[in-house]
């Protein structure tokens, strides 16, 4: 996935991305770094993973 396309999956779940960065132990500043280029498959599916437990939290 794009870094475009996991932020707006988490805006959609109705969560900040410092709270995505914290549930992965990133520094939010990284983490928004990070949006700037593609996701591998692994790190969406951490992304992806995160966001389900932080919202069923």
């Amino acid at each position: 996935m794009s870094g475009s396309e996991i932020k707006a999956t988490i805006k959609a779940a109705g969560l900040k991305l410092w709270q995505v960065a914290k549930e992965m132990g990133m520094n939010d500043g990284n983490f928004s770094r990070k949006l700037r280029n593609d996701f591998s498959d692994e790190d969406t599916e951490k992304v992806l993973n995160a966001i389900e437990k932080l919202k069923t939290a």
